[in-house]
């Protein structure tokens, strides 16, 4: 098990790097429409992918126990980034939302390399704003467009599978080398860094 974890977290970072050129504005040309874009989104933007599976992560890691532990951070995600989009859709402006993009993956690749538990609330709470960010930037991207809804849709489904996996990876780790989630964290901190010296 240890092997097959260290080889999926290898995998992982290795997918990561070479996105953050093109995460995250304009990924895929403004093209959103239907469900099956909407779901594939958050799977070829690396600061979407990375934000999300650490999320997972983060909650499998820092659990004390399994329910309601795992839980309360990938649903106020899940929730606020629907949120967030749309406010976008509806022309809510937010100021600085690629830096927010950028630092939410910075903290939460360090949440990932602590394993820092917080309570229920103060987790939904640092998860759902930086949700709120990573929303309202497909909200303004799908303004224009039609069929919104079943992309947000798309979205959101992709967004919950891509939890479940940070999820079942971290449960995995969670008594592996402690090494191996440090990796893990270390390399979304990495890229968020890289995003953030791009959009500042």
């Amino acid at each position: 098990m240890r092997h097959n974890a260290s080889r999926t977290l290898a995998l992982l970072a290795a997918l990561l790097l070479p996105f953050a050129a093109s995460a995250h504005t304009g990924v895929d040309g403004g093209m959103h429409h239907g469900f099956v874009t909407g779901f594939m989104h958050p799977l070829t933007g690396a600061d979407h992918l990375a934000a999300m599976v650490a999320v997972g992560l983060w909650s499998a890691l820092a659990a004390r126990r399994a329910w309601p532990d795992l839980l309360w951070a990938p649903l106020a995600f899940a929730g606020m980034l629907l949120a967030g989009a749309l406010a976008g859709l509806a022309g809510v402006q937010l100021p600085a939302v690629e830096p927010m993009i950028a630092a939410s993956l910075l903290v939460l690749g360090l949440l990932v390399v602590t394993r820092v538990h917080l309570p229920a609330v103060a987790a939904m709470v640092v998860v759902g704003v930086f949700a709120v960010f990573h929303g309202v930037a497909h909200g303004y991207e799908l303004a224009s467009e039609q069929g919104a809804a079943l992309t947000l849709a798309g979205m959101v489904c992709a967004t919950v599978l891509l939890h479940a996996a940070g999820i079942a990876i971290g449960w995995a780790l969670r008594h592996a080398n402690a090494w191996l989630p440090r990796v893990a964290g270390a390399a979304v901190v990495g890229l968020g860094a890289t995003l953030l010296a791009q959009a500042i």
